[in-house]
């Protein structure tokens, strides 16, 4: 019993921790292309509204990178304090991404702090430049983390012989069958956080009667990178469940609330696991077979292919993947509206409506990025390395493991505070530049 309420709180306490920290560090992977672009055209333009922006997201920037580096120092000593299993036996293969990450943080500290601080000393030329290693080491970063997380999903590169780790060979272990579609997804899953939320910045902003330019433009740029990004998500996430289907179908079936396999099987909506049986859901004939097979004959393994003790929980799983799939295609047709209003008079919808869709995707681009880390996570169970070690076996075995997960709730409660004081300061004190006011109807952006 004393086991099994650590390894509770131990999961809580990773899954709060990461929960949190992943909302930042998109910020980390999405701003800079937002900030350099704005950078960029305000340079080649001699545009003062951009040119604000610019400032005012670079500053947010800044003040996201610090909270990130807290949080994510958390999780790496979390690492060590709460899975000593996993990382005494796999540290030579989980801790080499980690370590190129480190070299990613460190040159992104270092451009963050000329950056912002090489404003009005550097060139315009040489300050944009300075903005790209930003750029690029945060998605090197991204990559780093999401190696070592897919490499828990699909683990390649040693030996097991005798119980023993052995023939280790960590580059081969970061490019498991599962790095690249998951990259790419947590990358499009970035650019679509930060696009949306700070879109529904400006949005909000809009709704209140701020029509200016500059807010205008606030929400546009921002929402044209999540609005790109969007379909390619989709096609990314089949890419994804592609993989999935080869390499874990136990967490398809869970996914998917599949009890048993076979050929054409429906592709499930919705609906509740009970009595090992998934139920109320809409379900479209040979959905699943043609996703994962292209082909109605295609066989998906059922939960019933692993005992019963090996399954991960199912109703957390499917639902929170539903709910990612839902939000995701919502924000396509967000994007859809815009991109078509856009196509024919190259402006903004003109409904508050669209304003008020705006204002709620970003919330709504938050909850699908953390119902599908859910997902993945949760769909992994009760492994920590799949089929190789279970997450019981990895838990520390110290005593009052429940006591750092309240204590951990407790900084990270003060921490949110403090970053959403800093952030409402740096938005009310913003420098825009010589506003051009629109008409009521509204004028077009360029």
């Amino acid at each position: 019993m004393a086991v099994a309420t650590d390894l509770l709180f131990a999961r809580e306490q990773m899954a709060f921790s990461l929960g949190w920290h992943i909302i930042v560090a998109c910020f980390g992977v999405g701003f800079p292309a937002l900030v350099l672009f704005a950078e960029w055209r305000s340079y080649r333009r001699g545009d003062r509204d951009l040119a604000a922006l610019a400032h005012t997201w670079a500053r947010a920037l800044g003040v996201l990178f610090a909270v990130g580096a807290v949080s994510g120092t958390i999780l790496s000593f979390e690492m060590g304090m709460l899975w000593p299993g996993l990382m005494s036996r796999f540290g030579a293969i989980y801790g080499f991404p980690f370590t190129l990450e480190g070299f990613a943080f460190f040159l992104e500290a270092i451009f963050v702090g000329v950056y912002l601080f090489g404003w009005d000393r550097l060139s315009p030329r040489a300050h944009l430049l300075c903005g790209v290693p930003i750029l690029v080491s945060g998605v090197f970063g991204a990559f780093c983390v999401v190696a070592a997380n897919s490499w828990l999903n699909t683990p390649e590169g040693f030996t097991v012989r005798d119980g023993e780790i052995v023939d280790v060979h960590p580059v081969a272990a970061m490019f498991n069958p599962s790095t690249w579609p998951e990259t790419a997804h947590m990358v499009l899953a970035a650019l679509m956080v930060t696009g949306f939320c700070t879109a529904a910045v400006y949005a909000v902003g809009m709704l209140r009667g701020r029509r200016d330019r500059y807010h205008r433009l606030g929400l546009l740029v921002p929402l044209t990178l999540g609005a790109v990004a969007a379909p390619v998500q989709i096609v990314v996430g089949d890419w994804i469940a592609g993989t999935v289907a080869e390499h874990q179908p136990v967490k398809l079936a869970a996914l998917e609330g599949l009890s048993h396999g076979g050929t054409h099987i429906p592709l499930s909506l919705g609906g509740v696991y009970v009595n090992v049986k998934l139920r109320y859901a809409l379900r479209i004939p040979s959905g699943l077979s043609l996703l994962v097979d292209r082909n109605p004959n295609g066989r998906v393994a059922g939960l019933d292919t692993a005992p019963p003790e090996l399954r991960p929980p199912v109703n957390i799983t499917h639902l929170s993947y539903d709910l990612m799939v839902s939000i995701g295609f919502g924000l396509l047709a967000l994007a859809a509206w815009l991109g078509f209003v856009w196509w024919r008079r190259r402006d903004l919808p003109r409904s508050r409506w669209f304003l008020r869709a705006v204002a709620v995707s970003g919330i709504a681009a938050v909850a699908a990025l953390e119902a599908g880390w859910t997902a993945t996570e949760v769909g992994r169970q009760p492994w920590v390395v799949y089929e190789i070690q279970l997450t019981r076996d990895a838990v520390s075995t110290a005593p009052g493991l429940r006591y750092g997960f309240f204590a951990v709730l407790a900084v990270y409660a003060v921490l949110t505070w403090l970053t959403g004081w800093v952030l409402r300061r740096l938005a009310r004190g913003h420098a825009t530049v010589a506003p051009q006011e629109l008409d009521r109807e509204g004028a077009g952006i360029g």
